[in-house]
């Protein structure tokens, strides 16, 4: 099964709620661009329904059917006008054909590190730029790798499963845990989290289990800049949180950049 076929889809919202204070964040950025607005690895909507809700046109792209599907379910939920507003796509961020340009592209919770070599990273980036106007901008954030993480990660023995969380199941209201195991390749700076989704009842039998597989391609401060001005952007700002704070090693990066 695809990593993106997610088998997680109808829980996801249930344990994946973003990193404190992106959502006002990105809604912000997009009330300042103006319409229209793409949101790249849009998911379930977390993002993009709110930009519809705060005035603004809205296209989304991902390319897992199974969370698009979640997404479809939300927006026909709204009323006739915001439904107007957005536009979903089953899409590659490394090669889309949108057919226009947008004020702002974004891509929220660390989607973009779901490009796994510095080819991928290049291809998408140039397809970002043909699809912003003159001076329009691209946000995103991605994660600071931790060495002192990594390092203590790479020394241990054997499978160093944890439990990373638990839930409410939206559909039966039974308890899930969440177990994890992460492994790192250093030399393609890779991160691979396994993920096991333990639904139990009420007597603590485990009724099923879920596997997903997440894996990322983690990026350096430094090699991220040389990165977007590579591809034909200007840093405007780097931020270490949603608050616009500064950026600290091993916190949050967050990217605003113009086509230049």
């Amino acid at each position: 099964m695809s990593e993106y076929d997610r088998t997680d889809a109808v829980f996801y919202d249930s344990y994946s709620t973003g990193t404190d204070g992106d959502l006002s964040f990105y809604v912000e950025e997009a009330r300042k661009a103006g319409s229209p607005v793409l949101e790249l690895g849009c998911g379930t909507g977390r993002i993009l329904i709110p930009t519809a809700e705060a005035g603004l046109t809205v296209t989304g792209l991902d390319r897992a059917p199974s969370m698009l599907a979640v997404a479809r379910q939300k927006i026909a939920r709204l009323d006739a006008t915001l439904q107007r507003r957005i536009t979903l796509v089953e899409g590659d961020m490394r090669a889309f054909a949108l057919g226009q340009r947008f004020n702002l592209i974004m891509i929220p919770y660390r989607a973009f590190l779901h490009l796994l070599t510095v080819e991928d990273e290049r291809r998408a980036l140039g397809c970002i730029r043909e699809h912003l106007v003159d001076g329009g901008r691209l946000v995103l954030n991605i994660f600071d790798p931790r060495l002192d993480v990594i390092v203590i990660q790479q020394g241990l023995v054997g499978t160093a499963q944890k439990k990373m969380d638990e839930f409410v199941h939206p559909e039966t209201g039974r308890r899930v845990v969440i177990w994890d195991t992460i492994q790192y390749d250093l030399e393609r700076q890779i991160l691979e989290d396994e993920r096991i989704f333990e639904e139990v009842d009420g007597e603590g039998k485990m009724i099923s289990r879920t596997y997903n597989l997440l894996t990322l391609r983690f990026i350096y401060r430094y090699e991220m800049q040389y990165l977007l001005e590579l591809c034909g952007f200007q840093v405007e700002a780097l931020y270490g949180d949603f608050q616009r704070g500064p950026f600290r090693a091993g916190g949050e990066q967050v990217w605003v950049a113009r086509r230049s």
